[in-house]
């Protein structure tokens, strides 16, 4: 049987971010909120989700660089296992330091860095376009002439190590703060203290941030988060609200370098007022006034659930035709964001409801068409023949269920 045990990397992961939770609760400190770590969770899904399609590309893609570019013929052994160690962590140095100094990258980073929690949940806000861009960076290792198999290795050597730094449950660590980045050294890196940012980029060695000038000891307790806090758990405006606030900056800006300065400026010259207008013409202001945490008892179940089928999907890949693939992917995104928005009180998260349930039809009236379609012919004949504002009475009934009877508009 063939499987895929790169899926064993969700257990893996899930374990280590109950275990810091349990252990920082054994010693009375609050690292994680509820609307946060699912907010963190499926920023982290999606991401796994995505590269199930994804990762073969990326390494075909170097493959082809390797067999048509490569400038060296360079075969694996341990001198140059160590070269290409030092050499990826120098090119994450540069990647990363441009996803802080460029609007554009910015946007595709600014994803990991919007939780206003630091601890293993956090590690798990990589996007795919963060992915997308680090692989261009990384493209010059082919083309020196490292074999394709090497590169990769050294990739999930990167996508393990910095998982680890993503806590508050360990200190200084000695020596080692002098060479490699330390929890401590990455707590700086995500703080928004004035003198904490824009510092410590390294992902496996600090060595990098020392010798080009980017250091910072933690001397002080870090503030985590964005400069200005996002105070949004929504999963879409979570990816893309930097994104959208570049496109609106650049559609009032007049003159084409200047729009082109837009984009790749710096993040701390952009208009600071662009979020709040964006937010006013595209984020709703109808939500539940909640009385209760009933919601997330929902959120709850539909995370168990996405954990579970995702970890199967990613297991049985091999075995799942591309028909259910997209159907699954589908039925997960559309999870996602609906959590998002639960999180949220949004009123529209019923919408989503109706989308799931046409997702999970598909496969039913391509392998059962006439006795679904008859069904589901029936169901509607039975809905207008009840009421004619069944909707209006189904969407206050499912609101009432996930946020409890007494709530209201605001």
């Amino acid at each position: 049987m063939k499987l895929n045990i790169m899926a064993f990397a969700v257990p893996f992961f899930f374990f280590f971010i109950a275990l810091e939770y349990y252990i920082s609760k054994k010693k009375g400190k609050s690292l994680y909120s509820f609307s946060t770590t699912i907010a963190n969770l499926n920023v982290g899904i999606a991401e796994r989700l995505i590269d199930m399609f994804t990762a073969g590309g990326f390494y075909f893609f170097y493959v082809y660089l390797h067999d048509h570019f490569a400038i060296f013929d360079i075969k694996p052994s341990i001198l140059l296992w160590i070269a290409l160690l030092l050499t990826t962590d120098l090119i994450w140095y540069w990647y990363h330091r441009f996803g802080h100094e460029i609007n554009l990258f910015w946007g595709f980073h600014v994803v990991h860095h919007s939780s206003e929690e630091f601890n293993y949940s956090a590690a798990a806000r990589i996007t795919i376009f963060q992915a997308v861009v680090r692989t261009l960076f990384w493209s010059i290792l082919p083309i020196i002439g490292f074999p394709p198999h090497m590169i990769s290795v050294l990739l999930i050597v990167h996508g393990i190590y910095p998982f680890f730094t993503h806590t508050q449950l360990v200190g200084k660590l000695g020596i080692l703060e002098y060479i490699i980045i330390t929890p401590s050294h990455h707590r700086v890196h995500h703080a928004s203290n004035e003198i904490y940012l824009d510092k410590n980029y390294g992902d496996m060695f600090i060595i990098w941030d020392k010798l080009f000038g980017t250091y910072a000891e933690e001397t002080e307790p870090a503030v985590f988060g964005l400069t200005k806090q996002l105070e949004s758990k929504s999963f879409l405006w979570q990816h893309f609200h930097f994104l959208v606030e570049i496109a609106y900056s650049v559609s009032k800006t007049k003159g084409f370098w200047n729009k082109v300065k837009v984009i790749f400026g710096s993040p701390s010259n952009f208009d600071p007022n662009a979020r709040a207008v964006v937010e006013s013409k595209l984020l709703s202001k109808h939500k539940v006034k909640v009385q209760s945490n009933k919601f997330k008892k929902y959120v709850l179940v539909q995370m168990v659930f996405m954990l579970v089928t995702l970890f199967t999907f990613l297991l049985f890949e091999h075995y799942i035709n591309n028909f259910f693939q997209t159907i699954i992917t589908l039925l997960i995104i559309s999870t996602l964001i609906n959590c998002g928005a639960i999180l949220e009180q949004r009123r529209w998260v019923f919408y989503i409801e109706f989308v799931r349930i046409v997702i999970i039809s598909f496969p039913f009236i391509i392998y059962f068409p006439q006795p679904t379609i008859m069904i589901l012919s029936l169901i509607a004949l039975i809905i207008l023949a009840i009421d004619y504002d069944i909707i209006s009475i189904a969407k206050r009934t499912y609101l009432q269920f996930i946020y409890g009877k007494r709530n209201s508009i605001i």
